[in-house]
């Protein structure tokens, strides 16, 4: 993985972009490439990279360009699948100057055009300048694991893989924080693309491309979800077809994504069924020496080591372990923010920030993890959780049924289900309309939405105004009413949480943060296209979760994984800014004036939240809304402090590796600037 940037002219008249820009843009990212950096500038457009050398070491610099150099790429993540495609374009007539994935996907987008990012197996997201037609075409991956943001300042379009790079790029963009945003934030956890945090910028959606040319925009969709819409359609064989099929295809994507680097693979290993089985098929295909990584708790309650050793001690792997405490999180926080860049309603994405540096100090620059796999194959309380209240709904009065909710949530100290009469008024809401659109989701978007009461007034009435849970129902496919329940549940899923949040926050931002990329067998494009054709109760069979991928995996992992309750990944959350040991920026930013400074939040609730926390901190009783607000506050307050108070520092970029300038000439001579390393 690695990071683009760049600029592109949408008037005639303006002057053409500023190599400083670019070169202010490209210091930005030197987290996500510190390998090697480039620019290309023409009248109309610049492109800045910075690089993570995993594939093809020596030969893989951008910008790259196909034979005539009329067209130019800048290229963040893995295409997977280029070796077969690079075989296909040879037959064609392609002609390659370098083993990279990158060249491939140049030469693929000449030959099939946006049919051709429907064609990747990977994670991407991509920049080419055609200098001969003037369009810039930009694309992200279906999963949304690589990101992309866009702002339009000034006539110029702007890119680039982090927010900060906009600001450093266009300075005078503004950094202000978008209501629509942050009530999206307090209501899915997330921001869901394209809509942003920031007012001036957008995100790309996962599986689209976005054309601009000669100052106009279209986009579209290179790749939709589907899911059976009746009877005959998907997976028609039978359960054990089907485990023999997901496993198979888990291998193979496994199996991809050890092999095609230049540099070791490791992988995450919490201890749940999805990592362990993925650190041992990656031990499998790599057939030698593999390193693990795990986060260990001082928490008993979070804490997974007995079931991370078993596997460990299974597979053979050389393991690093990295413990956690609750002070760590709160040290670490300020810069999981920054690298976040926007609100965060849990500290989960901490340690792992704490993590990907481990694993850089070990000298691993690629990990796999198991995210995905609750998304495809309904993993997810969620999904149990559904099925239970729509079981439920059809005899309201039934006690027994109710009672099934008891086997939802044993991993948590304050289970929402504990107590009888407020699980039944809490998940009772609505059962007389099992089939409406986000019947699932509403239990966990109305108890964060009531953290809106935390706003100042003027926002909170913005919020209230936006819609935005009536807004993203409103934008759902044609198909959605023709799918199964368990499938709309996938699908809201994945549309609000996997990209904006499980991808972006506590994914590529925290592996990023110390250039660590991270590759996800789950959401491999085959794997998926198979999950979604597969039947309801394949994966979600009574209330047993994953089925069919136990099943692929009894083979491979012990029992006692297999089996094991599913316990998501978890961290201590308020309790790590409160007690003796919380560093002093948190009162700073929780007092009346930094609250009020800020403007987003109504200091007087704030002070009532920040009372009632340090008051509940001795006996560690803090209610799930508590934890997620404080957290959200505190996240809040750091972002503007880090990206709105406070203009990020404009900084030129180191020396260039190569660089292209149509524009600029060599000492003494009229010829363009083409100064290159590499090819």
């Amino acid at each position: 993985m690695c990071g683009i940037a760049g600029v592109v002219l949408l008037r005639e008249a303006l002057p053409p972009p500023r190599l400083e820009d670019v070169g202010a843009m490209i210091q930005a990212l030197g987290h996500r490439g510190p390998d090697a950096c480039g620019a290309y500038r023409d009248r109309r457009a610049a492109l800045g990279h910075t690089r993570l050398s995993i594939v093809d070491l020596a030969g893989g610099q951008q910008p790259l360009a196909n034979e005539d150099e009329t067209l130019w790429i800048v290229f963040n993540g893995e295409i997977f699948n280029h070796l077969e495609l690079r075989g296909e374009l040879e037959a064609l007539g392609h002609r390659f100057r370098t083993r990279s994935d990158t060249e491939v996907v140049v030469h693929a987008y000449e030959a099939w055009g946006d049919a051709a990012f429907a064609r990747f197996n990977g994670q991407f997201a991509a920049a080419l300048w055609d200098s001969t037609a003037e369009t810039l075409v930009l694309a992200r991956d279906a999963a949304g694991v690589c990101p992309l943001y866009l702002a339009e300042h000034e006539g110029r379009l702007w890119f680039a893989s982090e927010v900060k790079a906009l600001f450093a790029g266009a300075p005078g963009l503004s950094r202000a924080l978008d209501p629509v945003g942050l009530a999206e934030t307090f209501t899915f956890w997330t921001v869901v693309p394209p809509q942003a945090v920031f007012q001036a910028v957008t995100e790309l959606e996962p599986g689209h491309v976005r054309r601009i040319s000669r100052g106009l925009g279209t986009d579209r969709a290179f790749w939709t979800p589907r899911y059976p819409a009746g009877p005959g359609e998907g997976f028609q064989g039978s359960l054990d077809e089907a485990a023999e099929r997901v496993g198979a295809a888990l291998g193979e994507a496994v199996r991809r994504r050890v092999l095609q680097a230049d540099v070791p693979v490791g992988s995450y290993l919490s201890g749940g069924l999805d990592s362990s089985l993925v650190a041992a098929l990656g031990c499998q295909a790599r057939g030698g020496r593999f390193r693990t990584y795990s986060i260990r708790f001082e928490e008993p309650e979070y804490d997974e080591t007995r079931y991370q050793r078993a596997v460990v001690e299974l597979i053979g792997s050389e393991h690093q372990e990295l413990l956690v405490r609750r002070e760590d999180i709160a040290e670490a926080f300020p810069a999981v923010v920054e690298h976040a860049e926007r609100p965060l309603l849990r500290t989960a994405p901490a340690p792992l920030f704490l993590l990907s540096r481990l694993v850089r100090d070990s000298g691993v620059k690629a990990v796999l993890t198991g995210e995905g796999a609750d998304e495809m194959f309904a993993g997810y309380d969620l999904f149990r959780e559904a099925k239970v209240r729509r079981f439920w709904g059809r005899r309201p009065a039934s006690a027994l049924r109710l009672r099934l909710l008891e086997r939802l949530y044993p991993y948590l100290a304050r289970s929402p289900v504990a107590q009888r009469a407020l699980a039944r008024e809490f998940f009772g809401r609505d059962r007389e309309r099992p089939h409406a659109p986000g019947f699932a989701h509403q239990t966990r978007w109305r108890p964060t939405a009531a953290l809106q009461r935390l706003f100042s007034p003027d926002l909170r009435e913005l919020a209230r105004t936006a819609q935005v849970t009536a807004r993203l129902l409103g934008t759902l496919p044609a198909e959605f009413g023709s799918w199964v329940p368990l499938a709309q549940d996938q699908y809201l899923e994945i549309r609000t949480l996997l990209a904006g949040y499980l991808l972006s926050s506590q994914g590529d931002r925290m592996l990023m943060a110390h250039a660590v990329e991270g590759r996800f067998p789950f959401l491999d494009p085959e794997l998926v296209e198979l999950a979604n054709a597969l039947p309801a109760r394949y994966k979600l069979r009574a209330l047993r979760e994953k089925h069919v991928l136990k099943r692929a995996a009894a083979s491979h992992l012990p029992p006692e994984i297999v089996r094991r309750t599913k316990q998501p990944y978890r961290a201590p959350d308020a309790l790590s800014f409160v007690g003796p040991r919380a560093p002093a920026w948190v009162g700073e930013l929780l007092g009346e004036r930094a609250v009020a400074r800020a403007g987003v939040f109504d200091p007087r609730a704030v002070a009532r939240l920040w009372r009632k926390c340090r008051a509940g901190s001795a006996a560690a009783q803090l209610s799930h809304s508590d934890n997620m607000a404080l957290v959200g506050v505190l996240s809040t307050a750091l972002l503007h402090e880090q990206l709105v108070r406070r203009r990020p520092e404009r900084r030129a970029a180191p020396e260039l590796g190569t660089l292209v300038d149509r524009l600029g000439e060599w000492p003494g001579s009229e010829a363009p600037l083409q100064r290159r390393c590499g090819p």
